[in-house]
């Protein structure tokens, strides 16, 4: 059965959509079945993962409005072990189309559970914002992972994040777990990130991953070439860090 982890921050540019593209390939790097959901409309994971997300014929949509089932929305061996199912702008319409739906929390979960048993992990990168499609991710989770920014305002949206992941699991889905912070964007040259990293520490009762994932100029080109960093290049920090944060996830799944 394979594990679900949601990558989940209602802030734009904490480096959620890097986290979820190169976690699915690192993982599948080291032999895992990965299938990558794309859940945001922008599409960027699935771009991000060489799939045009202008010229599929199925997408996330079509899943949720009930076109089709699963099975032929997904693009097959992307990569070695790597499964996409991609996203792009007609999602942002779905949030309207599901008014007045019975049971529209669930609709991805129900979906997702006919090929749960083909993974070892499903990816799941949310939109950056509490919407509809974000619940959707999260009542199909068994865990939501938080990247955090290594910047200044990083705790300020994290509780009200948080305070959606609780409210998920008492009413929608009371399996949902937080499988823990992840510090990106980490400039070891500022005082800054070091403090960030201990003010979190600090006030958040909650796992933190040990790898940190350092900003890193590869890291940043990686998208535009359709390609995670594993793969346009192995030997940057970035990659190296990925894979890192890869094992851990791994480990604690098995614990």
């Amino acid at each position: 059965m394979g594990r679900i982890i949601a990558i989940a921050n209602q802030k734009g540019g904490v480096g959620k959509t890097t986290t979820a593209i190169n976690l699915s390939a690192s993982l599948a790097s080291l032999g895992k079945k990965v299938l990558a959901l794309d859940m945001d409309p922008q599409g960027n994971m699935t771009s991000g993962l060489s799939v045009d997300k202008n010229e599929v014929e199925y997408s996330v949509y079509d899943l949720i409005i009930g076109n089709i089932g699963i099975e032929e929305c997904i693009c097959k061996e992307v990569y070695e072990n790597l499964d996409v199912l991609p996203s792009n702008i007609d999602l942002s319409a779905a949030e309207i189309e599901l008014i007045g739906v019975e049971n529209k929390e669930y609709i991805i979960k129900k979906e997702v559970a006919k090929v749960q048993d083909n993974y070892d992990f499903i990816i799941i990168d949310c939109p950056p914002a509490l919407s509809m499609l974000t619940i959707n991710a999260m009542t199909t989770a068994d865990s939501v992972l938080v990247p955090i920014q290594c910047e200044y305002y990083a705790l300020e949206g994290l509780s009200q994040l948080i305070h959606t992941i609780d409210l998920v699991k008492e009413r929608l889905n009371p399996e949902l777990v937080m499988e823990g912070v992840v510090f990106t964007m980490y400039d070891a040259r500022t005082n800054l990130s070091l403090q960030v990293v201990e003010n979190v520490k600090e006030n958040l009762d909650q796992t933190i991953y040990k790898t940190i994932i350092p900003r890193n100029i590869r890291l940043a080109e990686a998208p535009s070439y359709g390609m995670p960093i594993n793969l346009y290049d192995p030997r940057s920090t970035g990659a190296e860090s990925y894979l890192l944060l890869a094992e851990e996830v791994i480990n604690k799944g098995e614990e």
